[in-house]
């Protein structure tokens, strides 16, 4: 079995357990965000991969659960979800948000985490900062940003946990859909290849707060977060300067009625005219 990653040094990190339970080889592949690409949506993390397992290059991928996008190539699906790492983001450079001084500089390349942000520090300078974690980490020592915000999971699969200043509150600090797992995709109906690295409660969280991004019609331009606890969903939506946003938390069920109730369909069409 071939199972198809990204090559940098988190992907391969994440991906080599999942190919030692599966008795599968690593296969990597340069995708378009690899190559540079920063405009479009989630695709550009997973589709070179995506069309390796089309044509049969590969028979598996993984990739971190929060870069797949909402819809797959036609006859690919998640066919497995391992188990999660921490969901939460983490602050580096600081020992908390309450530390950082006045009119901070805080990197972070994500609408959603500058979001979350600018609603709890509006007097922050928030800063575009692209790259793998060891860019990020170096920008940051480089004085490029006083702090930055990135996923604890990726650290913690580096073995660079001592590089975070706190853990941001997942109920205020909401999570990406999917944060901390990995997902495998394959062809439709081979879920039996997956099973043996499958988390039946990571899958179902993940599910569920993709579930609801989907019915939202969330794209790369929405500041979305979506976590489910394994009790219920915790969402935050909100506009990229921090203006405006709804945060909530409900059993899956309610949550989208509980959400429209409140205005997110105008406030998503206003977050994704200003962020595209």
């Amino acid at each position: 079995m071939k199972l198809g990653t990204r090559g940098s040094k988190l992907a391969l990190t994440q991906a080599q357990p999942v190919a030692d339970a599966l008795g599968a080889e690593l296969v990597t592949i340069t995708t378009s965000g690899d190559a540079g690409a920063r405009d479009g949506d989630k695709a550009r993390w997973v589709d070179a991969i995506e069309s390796a397992l089309v044509a049969g290059e590969v028979d598996l991928a993984v990739h971190s659960a929060k870069d797949v996008p909402g819809e797959l190539a036609p006859g690919l699906g998640l066919v497995a979800m391992s188990s999660r790492e921490d969901v939460r983001d983490a602050l580096v450079g600081a020992a908390s948000l309450e530390a950082l001084s006045e009119g901070a500089r805080v990197g972070t390349s994500s609408l959603r985490r500058r979001a979350q942000l600018l609603a709890v520090r509006p007097d922050l300078e928030v800063v575009d900062l692209h790259g793998n974690v060891d860019t990020r980490l170096r920008k940051l020592d480089d004085g490029e940003a006083d702090a930055i915000v990135l996923a604890a999971a990726g650290l913690l699969r580096l073995g660079l946990g001592e590089r975070i200043g706190c853990f941001l509150d997942p109920s205020v600090f909401v999570p990406a859909p999917g944060q901390g797992a990995l997902a495998i995709e394959g062809p439709v109906g081979h879920e039996a290849w997956g099973a043996p690295v499958n988390d039946e409660r990571a899958a179902g969280e993940v599910h569920a707060e993709r579930a609801l991004c989907h019915a939202l019609g969330a794209t790369c331009h929405t500041p979305i977060g979506a976590w489910h606890d394994g009790s219920e969903l915790h969402v935050f939506v909100g506009m990229p300067d921090g203006s405006r946003w709804i945060r909530d938390r409900a059993p899956s069920g309610q949550m989208l009625e509980r959400l429209e109730s409140v205005g997110v369909r105008e406030l998503l069409a206003d977050a994704e005219a200003v962020a595209s």
